[in-house]
């Protein structure tokens, strides 16, 4: 059985997004039917819709930044009743068996997770993602949003929240520790945010200072044009972390050289082409370059859990589906401040 919903779909790499209906499988077991009521729109979504990072499937739903509410539950299911505010993120399944699974990160599965969009589940079918009106997730891959947050504030904090709590929190965003966060868009001013909530002092790293009013708003002690070259001779050997939110190649050595002996610059950007370094940027200081991609499912919970505590959502612009496609332009030319949300009652 399944049920046709309402959606808006890439037909086929670089074609526009047009409106379209797909087909729900019905509510199984564990199951869970949720009636979304917003979707945010990541960068991703449009890598992946665009075949930036490679052959993806079409057609294709995008959208892995989910918020609403539960309709329906399957027989089995324990955590969650119908009314409830819940989230999906960027991962709707995974093997549940390997080490990594069974130490909480599902989002490197060693037999690969299933992604909510451009994959396919264990069944066999193509996953859609939350350009939609309903979607049907396992309650185990399900997200409670506090009834401290917004529903269309917090859908973006299932993949820039994560994506940023993450990495802060494994390598120490914390008082008496200094962050620099690299861009400050839907990536970005959540990290500031997070990394403020974390008692870091914080410095936001920019191409200029045109959104520097709004990155101290956002919870930055400091900010900083990278486009001056006197920013990286004055900012030498100063910070504890420096988490890089964007999707261009930058020169890693620049920046690196910003860290403090034993520091750690973390990517989780993630830029169609590859970059090149001098590994001697990383032996002198002890330096780390690392990587971090979301985060589990039980983090994922911290992090919601972490921003209502502290009143922290996404800074957002709401948008109808017809504008979707206006929206993927102005995300590339960085003009949105600073996630672009849709309302789903539009589509």
């Amino acid at each position: 059985m399944t049920t046709t919903v309402a959606a808006y779909a890439a037909p086929s790499s670089k074609a526009p997004l047009e409106r379209t209906t797909i087909e729900r499988r019905d509510v199984r077991e564990h199951d869970v039917l949720i009636d979304i009521k917003f979707a945010g729109i990541c960068h991703s979504d449009i890598h992946q819709a665009r075949e930036g990072w490679g052959e993806a499937i079409f057609p294709m739903v995008p959208g892995h930044e989910i918020a609403g509410v539960v309709e329906a539950v399957g027989s089995g299911v324990t955590k969650f009743k119908v009314g409830d505010r819940v989230g999906v993120g960027c991962m709707v399944d995974s093997c549940r068996e390997c080490e990594n699974c069974l130490a909480g990160n599902e989002q490197h599965c060693l037999r690969g997770n299933v992604g909510t969009y451009n994959a396919v589940g264990h069944d066999g079918e193509p996953t859609y993602g939350g350009y939609s009106q309903k979607v049907v997730v396992d309650e185990a891959f399900t997200l409670r949003i506090p009834d401290g947050l917004s529903l269309d504030v917090a859908a973006p904090l299932l993949c820039a929240g994560i994506t940023t709590y993450s990495p802060l929190k494994r390598w120490g965003a914390a008082p008496g520790r200094k962050v620099a966060v690299i861009g400050l868009g839907g990536l970005g001013h959540m990290a500031v945010k997070l990394a403020h909530a974390m008692g870091a002092e914080v410095t936001v790293l920019s191409q200029s200072l045109r959104k520097k009013d709004d990155g101290l708003k956002l919870g930055a002690d400091h900010y900083y044009a990278t486009s001056d070259e006197q920013t990286f001779k004055d900012l030498a050997g100063s910070f504890d972390v420096i988490l890089s939110t964007v999707s261009a190649p930058l020169n890693f050595g620049a920046y690196l050289s910003l860290l403090k002996t034993n520091g750690a610059l973390v990517n989780v950007g993630a830029p169609e082409e590859p970059i090149s370094l001098n590994l001697f940027s990383l032996i002198g200081g002890n330096k780390v370059l690392a990587g971090s991609a979301i985060g589990g499912i039980a983090e994922t919970q911290e992090m919601l859990d972490f921003c209502a505590e502290h009143n922290l959502g996404a800074e957002i612009e709401l948008i109808e589906a017809s504008q979707i496609n206006e929206a993927y332009e102005r995300v590339i030319n960085s003009d949105v401040r600073y996630r672009f949300v849709i309302d789903t009652a539009t589509i």
